[in-house]
């Protein structure tokens, strides 16, 4: 069963371990980096990080990264808004079924709200990235037709 626990000194080194595998740092950022600048941005109040392992059962599988922005603290948006701004399986876990599942549970905490109400869940990917734009589609997620920093975005309308 797939849950999505905090990111505690207990877990922490285990976390920046994972990997997605060879070739995959053209499409996500290491985990260590990820917790860094969840740090940066709670600090500066840029937004409001949610970082989370991703465990099935008792066993760490993959890092899951949401956020909330209100309109005060992203000049480009005007609503409050979630985003998945991290997400990444361990290459040992791929292929079986771990991702789709988790992107279900990072849905499912988003929401529930826990910084405010949004319309909307966005995330992005990096072109050439197939394999994370067919799970992104089959749980909902939608291109929107915009591209930031030469990643494309999508939508989920949590209405």
């Amino acid at each position: 069963m797939i849950e999505l626990k905090k990111i505690t000194n207990e877990n922490f080194k285990e976390c920046i371990k994972l990997s997605a595998g060879e070739g995959s740092d053209k499409f996500v950022a290491p985990n260590t980096i990820s917790i860094a600048q969840a740090y940066v941005v709670q600090e500066n109040d840029t937004c409001t990080p949610f970082p989370f392992a991703i465990y099935n059962d008792e066993e760490m599988v993959g890092f899951i990264q949401l956020a909330y922005y209100r309109e005060d603290q992203e000049e480009s948006i005007d609503e409050p808004i979630y985003e998945v701004w991290r997400f990444m399986i361990d290459e040992k876990f791929q292929g079986k079924g771990y991702g789709r599942a988790a992107l279900l549970e990072g849905i499912k905490f988003a929401k529930t709200y826990p910084m405010g109400t949004a319309n909307k869940l966005y995330l992005s990917y990096v072109p050439g990235n197939e394999k994370a734009s067919s799970l992104y589609e089959s749980v909902g997620f939608r291109a929107n037709g915009e591209v930031e920093d030469g990643e494309i975005i999508m939508v989920y309308d949590m209405r």
